[in-house]
């Protein structure tokens, strides 16, 4: 009996053992990095038990005896782990990521440091996140991705305008942008593709380091480098169109030669001539735009060396007719470790090609668009050129939009060459030298061919034009430093930085034009009317700049910094400017009293700090001449120069004073994770130059550059995020909220206010202001009331006598009640600057399926639309808006449609040579700014042969919500120039777009 129940429980282990054989399983797959490299030696783990493995060089893995119920773990060094159920699958491959908030190291000036170490606001946009959305230019990355950073986007070839936490400056506004250590201008050279990460720099603590160059902020870039393991091969590419659907509603044939005919014109035998049409200009001047980009990528990497090397192709037809970019790039990045030496290269290349959106006497393409007659036809065979303008019978002179885009051409070819070389050894033990040279260098070649043509009476060209500006510059930066690192008695974590550097700048220009009367198809220079001129300049700049950064056992946090600096830019009176740093941190997180709390991060920081500028013209401090004034002597004209820009030996300095109060949290293991930021800035001596009287004996009064005011800037940030990493279903959000509000404090002595921007149109003035108390460059003009009803309600608010302004004219708020519409009356009517800015990105994928979907936008900014200016001004005759058809009419001295909005035709002058409310619009947004839907492939078929292979259909500003009334409310500046912001002159709008992607990796 006893021998029977022995056999039966050896049979009943038997059949348990072959069901539990039956049910497990061996799971294989590919574990990657966030940018989709395979990942060696990455642990994977069955939860609660001792089963594992780990992946080989290719990132793959194989892991036996795992049953439907098990959970598998994986994990590496540096990035989050992922716990996976196993169910069905027998292939799990897994991309490891990483957390924005809790990055193990973030790039920052001359090194890297422990996210948990960091004292200041620093803001990371990561690999992924940039590759999320199709992009041209680097920039673009960073709208709506960094709380606190405002980016336009303009035309193809263009870079975006981005400016970080608001205006601090009165001049050039641009931030610093760094490339592997390289100082640069702008990021147009660069592959978005070969972004490892952008690191934004946004107090002092973080951008003391780079004194004269950091006061506008610094954004700071990493490229992809090789990686230990086999060599990985990577091919994406992606192709679509992008449209612009939004347009003007302008007067057609019909309307157009009623509104003529009351302003005096009868043109119904003119428009006869050309069959009565009806051309929508706006739409012969969009297009269909093709886009299209490839990128091919080889890394590889040995236990002593590392290597990338990539190309990219770009090519962008443009929304609006003859615009585009081209660009072909090329980078190699290296490194190579022998004994205690490093030595390293990064090396990026650019060829680019723009075709840049053309203007013509002074206007855009689009405010041709739009004031062009609509019965006049496109194309006339019978003209030269073969295009048909006004004429004098027409009574106007815009242009033909598509013959100033399409007849001749304009091209600007550059190169860029961006790189560094450097060597570090490690002298003892923990104490390292390095010393790096790096280059910015670029060429630009721009240059417009135009035939002759008689497209009308109003505009035609007897000989055919060449013009050619051919510009060079170059930086070269040396970087030489020591660092040193240690820690005493486990706790006490030391590292100090010393760093001298010195730049060089130079810069040339070339400017020639000709013309000639015999041929249309040579197009070349000749001394035939011909102009020449050059420039040239250089300037140096040199830093000693010192660092200590201290934490006790990673809870208490300390860190200073110090730089002086030289700039030639300022006379040897005031050379060198002093900057320094103060930081202080607290690991809440990490005391004894948080344990098992559900903080997995909690920082206290707080900064201050001073930066300082010096981005002003080169030779400020010294007078100039100019040539070509004409002096009448003995009866004659007589060829002479006079004074130019007066001189400022006294020039010094543009300095900010920064502190910055910040929060950083994470809970139940990163899942919801945040930052809270405020900031104090404080400007002193700002740069501007200041429009001198004729008076002072300068040529048209000219401009001296000065130490003029005195600035602050405040605001906060906010970034929330929540990551759902469990099961086949995770999701992610993020939100970031900034806001600003600056403010001039003071100006200099006897000055009480200065006028700017662009400069005036049509008889527009300028209006841009900057006043002590207001915001830096608000819109100056008058406030609006409505519309003159009668005579007695002029000669109430004017005065009896004045015949100026009749009924059907706008009411300006007479502000001070002397019953004189005059300067005294204007005011505050707009902010160009928004009071905040606001991103969300959300992100989800389900097994082989993936999601994005990126909202942007601004809120609290004003627009001043000058193409609303070219619609309703009713100055002269142009085409018009359909608003005009209920313009005020008045009959007998009495306006007989009291409800119209918009005043008389050919009404007073002050109706549309000053500004007022009457162009100001609200230029907030929100903007469905980029939808992905991504599929990767997988299976035995595709896993033997690629470690990835991803298709993606993404869309791109498909939704925008504005009370705007222009075409786009993504409204930058008219020139480089902060005082010219928020006017829209007829800027190019942003597309829509569609584009289809791949993405493989070998």
């Amino acid at each position: 009996m006893k021998l029977k129940l022995k056999f039966a429980i050896i049979a009943l282990l038997m059949i348990s053992y072959q069901n539990m054989i039956a049910q497990s399983k061996t799971v294989q797959g590919v574990v990657t990095d966030p940018s989709g490299f395979p990942l060696p030696g990455a642990s994977i783990t069955v939860q609660g038990s001792n089963n594992s493995a780990s992946t080989d060089f290719d990132g793959k893995y194989s892991l036996k005896g795992v049953n439907p119920t098990d959970k598998i773990i994986y994990s590496y060094v540096g990035l989050v782990t992922q716990t996976v159920a196993v169910g069905t699958r027998s292939t799990i491959d897994v991309t490891l990521v990483e957390s924005a908030q809790n990055l193990q190291e973030v790039v920052v000036a001359y090194g890297t440091q422990k996210r948990t170490k960091v004292t200041g606001a620093i803001s990371t946009v990561t690999s992924k996140d940039i590759t999320a959305v199709p992009i041209t230019n680097a920039e673009s990355a960073l709208q709506g991705r960094a709380a606190g950073v405002t980016v336009v986007n303009g035309a193809p070839g263009t870079s975006p305008t981005v400016s970080i936490r608001g205006l601090a400056t009165m001049g050039n506004s641009t931030p610093l942008y760094v490339i592997d250590g390289v100082l640069t201008g702008n990021l147009s050279g660069l592959n978005p593709s070969d972004i490892e990460s952008i690191s934004v720099l946004k107090d002092a603590s973080t951008t003391a380091l780079y004194g004269s160059k950091a006061y506008n902020g610094v954004v700071m870039v990493t490229t992809k480098k090789g990686k230990k393991g086999a060599g990985t091969l990577n091919f994406s590419s992606y192709a679509g169109f992008q449209r612009i659907t939004k347009r003007y509603d302008v007067l057609n044939t019909q309307q157009y030669l009623k509104y003529a005919k009351d302003l005096g014109s009868d043109l119904t035998a003119r428009a006869a001539e050309f069959g009565n049409i009806n051309t929508n200009w706006q739409d012969e001047i969009f297009q269909d735009g093709v886009m299209q980009d490839y990128n091919l990528s080889f890394s590889n990497g040995t236990d002593n060396s590392t290597g990338r090397y990539s190309a990219g192709y770009l090519k962008q037809e443009g929304a609006v007719i003859n615009t585009g970019f081209e660009r072909y790039s090329f980078r190699a990045n290296n490194t190579q470790t022998i004994g205690r030496l490093t030595v390293g290269s990064n090396i990026g290349v650019s060829f680019s090609k723009t075709n840049p959106e053309r203007a013509s006497g002074g206007r855009t393409l689009l405010e041709h668009a739009i004031k062009m007659a609509p019965y006049l036809p496109v194309y006339n065979a019978n003209n030269l050129g073969g295009y048909q303008g006004p004429s004098t019978a027409d009574g106007q002179d815009a242009e033909n939009p598509v013959r100033v885009a399409n007849l001749g051409y304009q091209y600007i070819k550059g190169l860029s060459i961006i790189g560094n070389i450097y060597a570090e050894v490690e002298i003892i033990k923990g104490l390292k030298f390095r010393s790096q040279v790096a280059l910015d260098y670029f060429t630009n070649e721009d240059h417009t061919f135009i035939p002759s043509y008689a497209d009308g009476s109003a505009h035609k060209q007897a000989y055919s034009s060449t013009a050619e500006t051919n510009s060079q510059g170059q930086t070269i930066v040396f970087d030489n430093s020591l660092t040193y690192k240690t820690t005493i008695a486990e706790k006490h974590h030391v590292e100090a930085v010393g760093v001298i550097t010195k730049i060089e700048n130079k810069f040339q220009n070339l400017v020639a034009s000709s013309r000639y009367y015999i041929s249309d198809e040579i197009d070349q220079l000749r001394l035939q009317d011909a102009n020449l001129a050059s420039t040239s300049s250089e300037t140096n700049n040199l830093g000693y700049v010192a660092r200590i950064n201290y934490d006790y056992d990673d809870k208490y946090l300390f860190a200073i910094s110090g730089r002086r600096d030289a700039s030639s830019r300022f006379g040897s009176n005031n050379r060198y400017g002093n900057f320094y740093s103060v930081a202080l941190g607290w690991n809440i997180a990490k005391e004894s009293f948080m344990a098992n709390s559900i903080f997995s991060t909690l920082k206290l920081r707080a900064s201050t700090g001073t930066t300082g500028n010096d981005l002003i013209d080169n030779y400020q401090y010294s007078g100039t001449l100019a040539a070509n004034y004409i002096y009448p002597i003995n009866g004659a004209a007589a060829s002479g120069v006079t004074a130019g820009r007066a001189s400022n030996p006294d020039l010094k300095w543009e300095s900010k004073t920064d502190r910055n109060i910040g929060l950083d949290f994470g809970l139940f293991d990163e899942a919801f994770t945040g930052s809270f930021e405020y900031f104090n800035n404080k400007g002193s001596d700002i740069l501007f130059a200041v429009p001198l009287p004729a008076s002072v004996g300068s040529a048209g009064g000219g401009t001296q550059t000065q130490n003029i005011a005195n600035t602050k800037v405040h605001g906060f940030e906010l970034s929330l995020g929540y990551n759902d990493r469990k099961g086949d279903f995770t999701w992610s959000a993020v939100a970031n909220l900034g806001t600003s509000k600056n403010e001039v404090t003071s100006l200099a002595p006897g000055v009480t206010s200065v006028l700017g921007g662009p400069s005036g149109r049509a008889g527009l003035e300028s209006f841009s202001r900057l006043e002590v108390g207001q915001p830096l460059f608000y819109f100056w003009g008058y406030q609006t009331n409505g519309i003159y009803q009668n005579q007695a309600e002029v000669d109430a608010a004017l005065g009896a006598g004045q015949t100026t302004v009749q009924p059907g004219d706008i009411r300006f708020v007479d502000r001070n009640g002397d019953k004189v519409i005059n300067s005294e009356d204007k005011t505050n009517i707009g902010n160009p600057y928004p009071d905040f800015t606001y991103g969300l990105n959300l992100t989800a994928a389900y097994k082989k399926f993936d999601f994005n979907c990126f909202i942007t936008g601004v809120s609290g900014n004003d627009v001043f639309n000058s193409n609303k200016f070219d619609l309703e001004a009713m100055q002269r005759l142009f085409n018009a808006s359909t608003d005009v058809l209920d313009r005020s009419i008045v009959q007998n001295g009495v306006v007989t449609n009291p409800s119209a909005t918009l005043p008389r035709a050919l009404g007073a002058g002050q109706n549309w040579s000053s500004a007022s409310q009457r162009y100001v619009e609200d230029g907030s947004y929100t903007r469905l700014k980029n939808v992905t839907l991504g599929y990767t492939l997988s299976g035995d078929t595709f896993d033997n042969h690629f470690t990835n292979i991803r298709f993606y259909l993404s869309a791109q500003n498909l939704v925008t919500i504005t009370k705007y009334s222009g075409l786009d409310p993504e409204i930058a500046r008219v020139d480089a120039n902060a005082n010219s912001a928020g006017i829209d002159i007829g800027r190019y709008p942003q597309p829509k777009s569609i584009i289809f992607g791949l993405d493989v990796t070998f």
